[in-house]
């Protein structure tokens, strides 16, 4: 970084409000096409416009995305915690005002950009996304390997697809150490997989790990152990993993040793598996050294001791002279040992003076090793500026290390002289080397450098809680987050994205996600603003959560918020949602906050519901419908009944509308009103529209069969949606049937007939020439438009029962339902009066001119024996 000199009154305004609002806090922003590092003190600049955070950011701390509409600003961190959501408000007003670029590429965490070879696979092991590591180790580019299965890659591996398989169905696993087969040669690895989510997708990731390294010191280390005393190196189990040529000599010419099993199993020793050689493991592997003579099977005892190493879970078996102490090694030993680990060491002796420093450790500090010999560890670290903090990035004193008695292990942030930071395991152990002064131990310090580890956890921790798309919050995030109770009242509030489908054909996926990015950005202002968060909970489904306020408050902020139109390119792009909220202070608010959106959704188009206890069953039982209605169609469980309708000029019988009931299994019997709009919503509208047209067509045969000469033309109706046959081919499957048997009379709400289209014309047109009558049911009710009677071909208008009901008490209605019928009668068409339920009521709309009626006057909804009954007292 650089000192800027550009836009001064900028680089004030936003060190001041560090200063201000966060002094502890650091700021990284693009503006003008460098990149700023602001801090309380100071300005610094580097050119580019990619924010990269510091390692350090990613391991501890707070870091805030600063964002307008979608566009990152700015990255804002603050070590001792969250930063003050003012500081987050101004700072991203002032970027906001200062950004003449337009929006830029935002900024992901994606796995392309993790530093150790890693896949993220689809279920079925095809790959969805690669790290760089991993196509540098093949040679190949993401074209070639993208929707591949893994085996095609790494062919032959069947325990590493089992592995794998086993991570698909949610159980993490260690894959097994194979061989890869790379253009620049075999390269021995190992790694570990587990389910991983992100970008609303399931899938598994897979991160390996070279151990070339590992093979070529267990070489080394095979090389030193080939020697005439007997040596092995263990685990902390005791396996064996490398024996010396004199430890092989002492087993029976006929016995055979197999790596890998426990030292006390070897043949070598009396009794085996022999009870002394694994009491000296158990003591030595709690950190201790242990030493007995052994019985051999050879006869004679072995002098053995056991002691751990100072590379961690490995322990050394030795043959021990009589009389010398068991944990002291030769010097020359122990240097050659260390020469070969890939772990920075450095052993000093009892007064803390550095006796061997490995080249890793010295290329660490910096400095050349043979310059740090028969110094003082503590002020070598005092001088060179090395400092320690913990995880945690709280400083950490670097202790006096004559005065360490006993093995330690612990990870901490060491701050180089270089001015890096690195996260390393360091690990001491106690040393005896030959020759130490008063027999007094020294110590071996180790340190493993496990950054980019830790750095590839922390991104794979921020993708397990974040959707890759927006950068807010995943599911998993956000109920981490609403699992702690809250301290005062607060909303959580559900968005669903409507049209979805419609929005993203005329737009493309790619606009369509640029307008979800868009609501994201708003989202997460708007909670921020309240010190909340919000998430992107699948696809087209959004949550925030908005401390201290009540669900109607939310809801009509989140309203005001949705009214501005989104913009795709040049286009304003208004977004309807259906929004559900709850200030409920329930333990699965979430839930609870999703069943309001789906109650919302149920009511409508961009509705609002407010959570409320019964929704729960609300939403059960829509469910159940849901799935007991697939099975209805198929079941024998819908029925027809039939109210009769007839001449008021004579009272003959006329026919009879079909009207369908759902005889559930549990629920009893249902109205269409409580499950046709479900049946919508699962496109089995059609399959039950052929349903009831051919079961009247069959009521309609069994009347005309019963009584051919009395009701030889019977007619039933039906109510039919023609948005529904527009919009299928539902039609067109029935008309073999309806050009057999000529159709049932039709009935269309009067609010359908507001479509003035060619192709509503067209249907109604191929109706009637089937053979149907055609009525408008509902007249008079909501929208009616009168045109519509002289554009379409209708024969008859059904009068809404709120036109009847108020006859004859109520003159207006009296005068209504009369100027209605002579209208009608004007333009030809017939009235059937609907809901007529007293002989009141029948007398007055017959005087009224009313052709035909039907109600509870007449007769209630009848089966179609009791239709059958009930038109016997007509014959004649």
């Amino acid at each position: 970084m650089t000192p800027v000199h550009t836009n001064p009154a900028l680089h004030t305004a936003l060190r001041d409000v560090l200063r201000l609002h966060s002094p502890l806090s650091t700021l990284l922003a693009p503006v003008g096409g460098e990149v700023l590092c602001v801090t309380a003190q100071e300005v610094t600049s580097q050119p580019g416009a990619d924010l990269v955070p510091p390692d350090a950011w990613l391991d501890r701390g707070e870091m805030t995305w600063l964002t307008r509409e979608g566009t990152l600003l700015g990255l804002l961190w603050g070590e001792g915690g969250p930063v003050p959501p003012d500081a987050v408000q101004v700072l991203t007003l002032l970027l906001s005002a200062a950004r003449q670029d337009g929006p830029s590429r935002e900024t992901d965490v994606l796995i392309t950009q993790l530093p150790v070879p890693a896949l993220w696979l689809s279920p079925d092991l095809k790959i969805r996304q690669v790290s760089r590591p991993f196509l540098e180790w093949f040679g190949l580019t993401d074209a070639a390997v993208m929707d591949r299965a893994l085996a095609e890659i790494v062919p032959g591996q069947p325990e590493l697809v089992r592995a794998l398989e086993q991570a698909a169905a949610g159980r993490a696993a260690r894959l097994p150490e194979m061989v890869f087969q790379l253009p620049d040669g075999p390269r021995p690895v190992r790694g570990e997989t587990r389910p991983f989510f992100g970008a609303g997708l399931a899938g598994v990731m897979a991160l390996w790990q070279d151990t070339t390294a590992e093979h070529v010191q267990a070489q080394q280390i095979q090389a030193l152990l080939d020697t005439d005393v007997p040596t092995a190196l263990l685990k902390e189990d005791g396996a064996v993993l490398q024996a010396s040529t004199g430890l092989l000599e002492l087993a029976p010419p006929t016995a055979v040793a197999v790596p890998g099993a426990p030292l006390w199993a070897w043949p070598c020793f009396a009794d085996v598996p022999s009870e002394a050689v694994q009491q000296l493991v158990s003591v030595a592997s709690g950190g201790g050294a242990a030493q007995a003579d052994v019985p051999l099977a050879l006869g004679g005892t072995l002098a053995l001791s056991v002691r751990r190493t100072s590379v961690p879970g490995l322990m050394i078996a030795s043959s021990t002279p009589r009389g010398s102490r068991a944990s002291a090694a030769p010097a020359g030993l122990v240097a050659q040992m260390l020469s070969h680990l890939e772990d920075a060491a450095v052993a000093l002796d009892h007064s803390g003076r550095v006796q061997f420093v490995s080249d890793p450790a010295a290329t660490l500090l910096g400095v050349d090793a043979a310059r740090l010999l028969g110094l003082g560890f503590a002020r070598v670290l005092a001088d060179l500026g090395v400092h320690a903090f913990t995880p945690q990035g709280e400083p950490l004193p670097l202790p006096d290390w004559k005065d360490q008695h006993k093995n330690f292990e612990r990870e901490i942030q060491l701050a180089l002289p270089s001015g890096t930071v690195r996260t390393m395991q360091l690990r001491g152990s106690m040393l005896d080397l030959e020759g130490s002064q008063g027999g007094k131990p020294g110590l071996l310090l180790s340190a493993r450098d496990v950054t980019a580890l830790r750095h590839a956890q922390a991104k794979m921790r921020h993708d397990a809680r974040h959707d890759a798309l927006t950068g807010l919050l995943n599911r998993a995030g956000l109920r981490e987050v609403l699992s702690r109770p809250p301290s005062a009242p607060e909303a959580v509030a559900c968005l669903g994205v409507e049209d979805f489908a419609s929005l993203t054909a005329a737009l493309g996926r790619t606009a369509f996600d640029h307008l979800l990015i868009q609501l994201a950005a708003r989202l997460n202002d708007l909670a921020a603003a309240y010190g909340g968060e919000a998430a992107r909970l699948a696809d087209t489904v959004f949550a925030v959560q908005l401390p201290g306020m009540g669900a109607a408050e939310a809801a009509g902020r989140l309203r005001s918020m949705l009214a501005a139109p989104l913009r795709a390119g040049r286009r304003d792009v208004p977004l309807g949602c259906a929004l559900g909220v709850t200030d409920q202070a329930a333990e699965d608010r979430l839930a609870d906050a999703e069943i309001a959106m789906q109650h919302a959704r149920q009511r409508g188009r961009t509705q609002v519901s407010l959570f409320e206890p019964g929704m729960r069953a609300e939403v059960a039982r829509t469910f159940e419908l849901e799935d007991a209605l697939t099975q209805a169609l198929g079941g024998e469980q819908f029925t027809l009944l039939y109210q009769p309708s007839v001449r008021l000029s004579d009272g003959r019988p006329l026919g009879a509308e079909a009207l369908l009931r759902w005889n559930h299994p549990t629920m009893g019997v249902l109205s269409p009103g409580a499950f046709l709009p479900v049946a919508s919503r699962m496109d089995l509208l059609t399959g039950v529209s052929e349903w009831v047209v051919k079961a009247a067509l069959r009521g309609r045969r069994e009347v005309r069969s019963a009584q051919p000469g009395a009701f030889a033309d019977w007619q039933v109706s039906v109510n039919l949606s023609l948005a529904e046959l527009q919009g299928s081919a539902g039609l067109g499957g029935l008309l073999p049937l309806l050009r057999a048997e000529g159709a049932p009379d039709i009935e269309v709400t009067a609010g359908s007939l507001l479509d003035h289209s060619q192709d509503t014309l067209g249907l109604l047109e191929q109706l009637r020439s089937l053979g149907a009558h055609l009525s408008v049911d509902d007249f008079g009710d909501s929208s009616t438009n009168l045109a519509a009677l002289t554009r379409f071909p209708l024969s008859a208008v059904k009068l809404h029962p709120t036109l009847t009901a108020r006859v004859p008490e109520d003159a207006r209605s009296v005068t209504l339902v009369q100027g209605t019928v002579d209208l009608a009668h004007r333009l030809g068409l017939n009235v059937t009066a609907v809901g007529v339920e007293t002989p009141e009521q029948l007398a007055m709309l017959r005087d009224l001119g009313c052709d035909a009626a039907q109600g509870y006057a007449i007769a209630p909804p009848l089966s179609t024996p009791d239709l059958l009954t009930w038109l016997k007292s007509y014959e004649r």
